[in-house]
């Protein structure tokens, strides 16, 4: 699960733990410009402008036309930025001058924190919208996490991000290892039993195969089963002296030291994307979410080599889980906040589980995902993986500068994996930026 930071402007965002829980994400083609839209199309219509990053999935499962035909007096024009890195950036400059946001816009998870505390005077509360009656459909620290000490209810939640294993079984087969998903789990009932079993594959792995795709990826899969990460319970930056954040370091360093890594920056390197369908990863820690964007990069000719087991141990952990919110520039708030309504109702939520993965955030679509299966990953039971992991998930407390923390630590990994950079060097520059960026 996830929790906003309880800081001393608002404790109230913090959250008590559910019995069902759960990016940065993806790529999408963009479909239109972004930018507030005026009140009506030119043709009489209510045109609405949405700006988002990665793959919410909207677009894949067709939701937008079908909006489109249920309500014919409303256009949507509709864009996804490459990376939330550069997306969100874009989007604080254009809240800043209180022009060019879109009518909708997505939150990422490591942001809301920083959206509650301090950009309160830039987000439409959705409580007094039609938007509002969806709040009390959330499990308790999901909603809580997008609403002010005062209140106000920022952002509606898309998604929450349960973790699995993904994994190609071809290049596993090839190397001798288990193929079939509950005897790989048994041989993983931890994170160092999954590197002992990756320095067996590198052993006799395929040319151009490596274990894992990226140490920042792995580092991100561990510390997402954790409950305190950066921040502490008490609002207190805690990543420097966390024995939690610093194992998962040193462990992700030593995949990268031992070349168990293939050495690629998760979503911004451009090989990182071909490597679902080329081969050059065996294994990759995966969020609901993930599952739709393998399809997308391996294509056709991935169908039937992935599938998907429970993480090392049945660990339950949560990484990513969006949000929408409605810029108090909008011109078009009340209809904006209709297609937020409808977009996260329990049947638009299970339908984008279905096309892409995403896991559901609205209590209501719970059951209607729990017996999914996806024939792209040989069948396998993706809801009954995803739900067992949601529910073994930690209550998790999110910070402001929890993205700040993150990147620094991922890029001190890279230069391990990439640069030869020594552990010890790594981690003590990631201190030092820190200590500039954050203090």
């Amino acid at each position: 699960m996830t929790t906003a930071r309880p800081t001393t402007r608002s404790k109230a965002l913090a959250a008590a733990a559910t019995t069902l829980v759960g990016a940065l994400l993806i790529t999408s083609c963009s479909t239109a410009s972004s930018g507030a839209s005026d009140a009506s199309a030119s043709d009489g219509k209510t045109n609405l402008t949405v700006s988002l990053f990665g793959t919410f999935g909207y677009e894949e499962a067709g939701l937008f036309d079908e909006y489109e035909k249920q309500n014919p007096d409303v256009t949507i024009q509709y864009e996804s930025t490459q990376g939330e890195n550069n997306y969100w950036p874009a989007l604080q400059t254009k809240l800043a001058s209180g022009n060019g946001a879109a009518d909708v816009q997505g939150i990422e998870v490591g942001r809301i924190a920083d959206v509650v505390a301090n950009q309160g005077d830039k987000w439409t509360d959705l409580k007094g919208t039609p938007a509002g009656d969806q709040v009390a459909n959330y499990p308790e620290w999901k909603s809580a996490a997008a609403t002010t000490e005062d209140g106000k209810v920022l952002a509606l939640g898309t998604d929450i991000g349960p973790m699995g294993l993904c994994y190609r079984s071809d290049l596993l087969g090839q190397a001798g290892l288990p193929t079939d998903p509950a005897q790989l789990a048994a041989r993983l009932g931890s994170w160092d039993d999954y590197l002992a079993l990756g320095r067996e594959f590198k052993a006799k792995a395929p040319a151009g195969t490596a274990w894992m795709d990226s140490a920042g990826g792995f580092y991100n899969a561990i510390v997402s089963t954790e409950e305190e990460i950066y921040y502490d319970s008490s609002g207190e930056l805690v990543w420097d002296s966390n024995p939690a954040v610093k194992k998962a370091f040193d462990t992700a360093a030593t995949a990268a030291a031992e070349n168990l890594t293939a050495k690629l920056e998760q979503f911004e390197d451009p090989a990182w994307d071909k490597g679902f369908g080329g081969g050059a990863f065996a294994t990759i820690a995966c969020p609901a979410w993930m599952v739709g964007y393998i399809k997308g990069k391996a294509g056709d000719a991935g169908a039937g080599k992935w599938n998907l087991t429970s993480l090392p141990g049945g660990a339950g952990g949560n990484w990513g889980g969006s949000y929408l919110g409605i810029p108090k520039s909008s011109k078009n708030t009340e209809e904006a906040a209709k297609l937020v309504k409808w977009l996260t109702d329990p049947e638009q939520q299970a339908k984008v589980f279905g096309v892409g993965g995403n896991f559901p955030s609205n209590t209501g679509a719970f059951d209607l995902v729990s017996g999914a299966t996806d024939e792209y990953f040989q069948g396998a039971p993706i809801g009954k993986v995803f739900s067992a992991a949601a529910e073994a998930a930690p209550t998790q407390i999110l910070g402001e500068e929890d993205a700040v923390v993150k990147s620094s630590l991922v890029q001190s990994l890279l230069s391990v994996e990439t640069n030869g950079v020594s552990p010890a060097d790594a981690w003590q520059a990631a201190s030092k930026d820190l200590a500039n960026q954050i203090g």
